[in-house]
């Protein structure tokens, strides 16, 4: 690349650090210039967690599971998805706001559960500006940082601990079909068995019910990934 181009693009990422948390929403990740990558490289061998735009903390280990390839969606819309696979569908909820928290530690008392906006960490020396990294993981990741992500226009697929493994692999199987911009994790303190959030949005499934709950997330997934104020490429 020409020096004057490098230059320019390298002033571009810096004016976007800069106005995190007061950049207005955008519809297209790839409208919205990405933050600070990682000089991390991911876990070896894993094709699960993408730290390019996000940060993994040491406590929260990478799903190296194969998941279960899901059959072809069969509903029509969102709307009927979430209606065949009795979930709650909230697309219009509250914006908490989007204040930056400078310790990891203070994790606020969000209105839904799981979180779907609010005040979150941020860390400009991490990848991401703090927000947690695309990816499937094996245990919660911190939600102060989940809320950062879904920021930058992440969908995070939740589940139950309790959920069988099977189900667990099926669920898998929708992160595995599309990875980039999507988190999966399990969630013990949601009243859902499945839940899948985005930036003021909620699909809420009381119980799985197989290939209606797996339509539901993906089609969840395809609405409003990329869709969050901040919307980092992915």
């Amino acid at each position: 690349m020409p020096r004057v181009a490098a230059a320019a693009a390298t002033l571009a990422l810096a004016l976007t650090l800069a106005a995190c948390g007061d950049s207005e929403d955008t519809s297209s990740s790839t409208e919205a210039s990405s933050t600070t990558e990682s000089t991390t490289t991911a876990p070896a061998d894993s094709e699960n967690v993408n730290l390019k735009f996000g940060t993994l903390t040491p406590d929260v280990a990478v799903d190296d599971r194969e998941g279960t390839e899901p059959a072809a969606i069969e509903a029509a819309d969102l709307e009927a998805a979430a209606t065949d696979a009795g979930c709650e569908l909230q697309v219009d909820l509250a914006d908490e706001g989007n204040n930056h928290l400078d310790d990891p530690d203070e994790v606020p008392e969000y209105e839904t559960s799981p979180p779907t906006s609010g005040d979150h960490f941020a860390d400009f020396d991490e990848a991401g500006a703090g927000a947690f990294a695309d990816g499937a993981f094996l245990d919660t990741p911190p939600p102060n940082r989940v809320v950062h992500s879904l920021e930058h226009g992440r969908v995070a697929i939740q589940y139950s601990p309790d959920l069988a493994e099977e189900d667990q692999l099926a669920l898998k199987g929708v992160f595995d079909e599309d990875r980039p911009g999507v988190l999966l994790f399990p969630n013990d303190e949601m009243p859902y068995e499945v839940a899948a959030t985005a930036w003021t949005r909620l699909l809420g499934c009381e119980t799985y019910e197989g290939a209606a709950t797996l339509d539901a997330i993906r089609l969840f997934r395809d609405e409003f990934r990329g869709k969050g104020p901040e919307a980092v490429v992915f």
